[in-house]
């Protein structure tokens, strides 16, 4: 999560606080502290955005969308999941139409790039179980869950580097699935 700031430019205060305001009484009132985190990085990010998406429209539009954006990256709508709510009763929160909060989500999912499996927008307290993750390559093009390969010493330690010498990667160091290939 190190990537992720709520830093905004002067001009997008205004828009970021009120787009803010609303998702965080949404996850007050629905979710929890760790969407409402999310939430925030991901106004800030669209905020930071040439030119802003967020001077035009609403901020109940965006604040919906946001939601909606964050919510598919994170299974939000899977029954299964806690907490859990439907598109309808997100987009009821908001005051926004159906078509109006699915617009956004999809527009906010385009500028920054979001995808189902993204683990770079996942609330950390799912990383530990996120299908793509853990995933790492090695030199020799294997894809390898990283969860479960030795942890060796640097390799200043163990007499220089072998094709399978691994590195640590934790949600912690902030690299889930990312940094140089094993």
């Amino acid at each position: 999560m190190s990537n992720h700031s709520e830093n905004v430019p002067k001009a997008m205060v205004d828009a970021f606080s009120a787009v803010a305001a609303l998702t965080d009484a949404f996850c007050r009132d629905r979710l929890n502290g760790e969407y409402a985190q999310m939430m925030r990085f991901v106004a800030a990010a669209l905020a930071r955005k040439r030119p802003s998406p967020l001077a035009s429209g609403t901020p109940a539009t965006w604040a919906a969308g946001i939601a909606h954006a964050v919510g598919i990256i994170n299974f939000l709508f899977d029954a299964t999941q806690r907490p859990h709510v439907t598109a309808g009763e997100l987009y009821q929160a908001f005051g926004v139409a159906q078509g109006t909060g699915q617009g956004r989500s999809k527009k906010v999912r385009d500028l920054l790039k979001m995808s189902q499996f993204d683990p770079h927008w996942s609330l950390p307290s799912r990383l530990h179980d996120h299908p793509v993750a853990w995933m790492v390559e090695t030199p020799q093009g294997f894809i390898l869950d990283a969860r479960g390969l030795p942890i060796s010493k640097s390799s200043s330690t163990s007499g220089g580097s072998s094709p399978m010498s691994t590195r640590t990667a934790s949600p912690e160091a902030g690299c889930p699935g990312a940094g140089p290939a094993i």
